[in-house]
């Protein structure tokens, strides 16, 4: 039996179920986006119609990552820095940094 003691902690966070439906949904449209794309290419469409279908995907996903950061901010950071977790705020300027490259 191997040990899994190299593996970091995996942290959770507790969503409601409006929380998790609306991120879900978003996902899903989404996963659609992407299927539709690859049937696109199935088809053999014009590379210029796939390559914008391919830069609605990013900005859909862009979206969601913006809100889903909002969220985090407002709720995990937020309530580490009321518990006296500072290191909440250096975490969150590391996720910033990849974010932004």
């Amino acid at each position: 039996m191997s040990c899994n003691c190299s593996q970091p902690e995996i942290r959770r966070r507790q969503r409601g179920a409006d929380e998790r439906k609306d991120l879900t949904d978003r996902l899903s449209r989404i996963e659609g986006q992407v299927r539709g794309i690859r049937a696109m290419v199935e088809e053999d469409r014009y590379c210029v119609d796939i390559m914008t279908q391919v830069s609605a995907v990013r900005a859909a996903l862009s979206s969601f990552n913006k809100e889903l950061l909002a969220r985090h901010i407002r709720t995990c950071v937020s309530e580490d820095i009321r518990d006296g977790r500072e290191d909440a705020v250096d975490e969150l300027c590391d996720l910033l940094k990849k974010l932004m490259k």
